[in-house]
């Protein structure tokens, strides 16, 4: 039998009631929480008030008590010495009738025996005489008419006798259950005036919260124009505002997706129809330059074998590697085309230098300013997307700038490798081509620069366009 353990049981029960608190609504939290701090503090106040008041008036029921019988016995004075009886017996009744706390009074001759008394018909009770008392004098005993308080004082110094008051606490107990119950009742309306302030309070502070929580749902189920409305510039203000600036993050970020989505559909559609194109180049060069290279090649051949002359063989064998060598040319400038190979070989640098060379030659008008300075390669990936995006940007500065000058500069910095194409042409609106999203160049060079990490940016005016491009080293 396994015994339990008090700290894990300790535990589970934290644990549960955690999860008691934690499912009950924040409404509910409030309300109970203002509801027993007001109980909690007014049960409390009037407890000690309760307590506290006893004891005053109690402390004050015996201060009255010795006054009274320290009266009596200085009054009773004279008429027991003139053995007036019916006096002493009016000085009683008078004490009795004028202090409402005073249940009795009577007076003993110096033997102890009752001369007067106030019980009247009732007669007297003898036990009174057995009472044990304190160092004042007084005692305080239980009856049937409530707590009693006795209190003696001897007459001349006990030689008259001595006189004996009773005072009771019923009136002051009465008081006390009184006043309490005047607190338990304003206790009570404190709660009720209590509960509706909380429920108040919890409306304003729910309300924001229960909002803010739809507002949430809403954008969770992809409304993203929904916002959290602003109730005030307290805490609950400051999160719907901030939940309100992400939504509007959000949004704009969805919309940004959306248009780069419908801008990658496009490209991809243009580079599907530009790869098409370009496929339908090659191959009509390779069956208009290659291919009828080649077919005039083994007419040549076949009739080198037909002849007999010498000199016609060398003319033809000359003829024919010629021939050879500009076929092989061509292969060679259809193949730069489609991969350089110097790119592999040598890397970015002497590439770009390759190529800004052939640049020149396909474009004469064009006068090409480069300075490639980069110590050392980057990625397979990268080195093939940057020189794509320059060949890409001055192939477009080319076609479309009508400008005269071209400036290719490449450097490498705290970890990326950076290219700058700038021309003199004429610009153009940056922003609206993106929108239409018609150009193929703007987004491809884009595109590779997402695919490396990189990014690019675009700056054209009148007086030409600049092209930077940045891709991690």
């Amino acid at each position: 039998m396994t015994k339990s353990n008090p700290g894990q049981n300790f535990d589970q029960y934290v644990e549960r009631g955690k999860q008691l608190l934690g499912g009950v609504s924040v409404r509910t939290k409030i309300l109970g929480i203002v509801l027993g701090l007001t109980t909690l503090l007014g049960l409390g106040v009037t407890w000690e008030v309760r307590v506290v008041m006893g004891r005053v008036l109690l402390d004050e029921l015996d201060t009255r008590g010795t006054a009274v019988i320290s009266d009596l016995a200085a009054r009773s004075v004279d008429p027991i010495l003139l053995n007036d009886s019916f006096s002493v017996h009016q000085l009683l009744t008078q004490t009795v009738a004028n202090h409402p706390d005073v249940l009795y009074a009577f007076v003993l001759d110096p033997q102890g025996r009752v001369k007067a008394h106030s019980f009247g018909a009732d007669g007297f009770p003898a036990q009174l005489l057995d009472l044990e008392r304190n160092d004042e004098g007084a005692s305080v005993y239980d009856s049937s008419l409530g707590r009693i308080h006795d209190f003696a004082e001897p007459i001349l110094e006990g030689r008259a006798g001595m006189a004996r008051v009773g005072m009771s606490e019923t009136r002051l107990q009465a008081l006390i259950d009184a006043i309490t119950g005047q607190m338990l009742l304003t206790t009570l309306v404190v709660s009720l005036f209590g509960i509706a302030a909380a429920i108040f309070l919890t409306w304003i502070l729910t309300r924001p919260i229960l909002d803010l929580v739809s507002t949430t749902k809403r954008v969770g189920s992809g409304d993203l124009s929904a916002r959290a409305r602003h109730w005030a510039a307290d805490e609950i203000g400051v999160l719907a505002d901030a939940f309100n600036a992400m939504v509007a993050e959000l949004e704009d970020s969805q919309a940004t997706i959306t248009e780069k989505e419908a801008s990658r559909t496009r490209l991809l559609g243009q580079l599907i129809s530009a790869q098409e194109e370009e496929r339908k180049r090659i191959a009509r060069e390779l069956h208009d330059g290659v291919g009828q290279a080649l077919n005039s090649l083994t007419l040549g051949i076949f009739a080198l074998a037909q002849m007999d002359d010498e000199a016609e063989i060398d003319a033809k064998v000359v003829e024919l590697r010629n021939a050879t060598e500009e076929t092989l040319r061509t292969v060679r400038q259809l193949s730069r085309g489609l991969r350089p190979s110097v790119l592999d070989d040598l890397g970015l640098s002497e590439a770009l230098g390759h190529y800004v060379a052939e640049f020149t030659t396909l474009y004469p008008g064009f006068d090409v300013d480069s300075h490639l300075e980069i110590s050392r390669r980057l990625q397979p990936a990268a080195e093939t997307a940057l020189y794509r995006m320059v060949q890409e940007a001055m192939t477009n500065a080319a076609r479309h700038s009508s400008g005269r000058t071209i400036s290719l500069v490449l450097s490498q910095r705290d970890g990326w490798t950076q290219a700058i194409i700038e021309d003199d042409g004429t610009g153009f609106d940056v922003e609206a081509v993106r929108r239409e999203g018609e150009s193929v160049g703007i987004h491809g060079i884009a595109e590779r620069a997402d695919l490396v990490g990189g990014h690019v940016q675009f700056e054209s005016t009148g007086l030409g366009t600049t092209v930077f491009i940045e891709v991690p080293t």
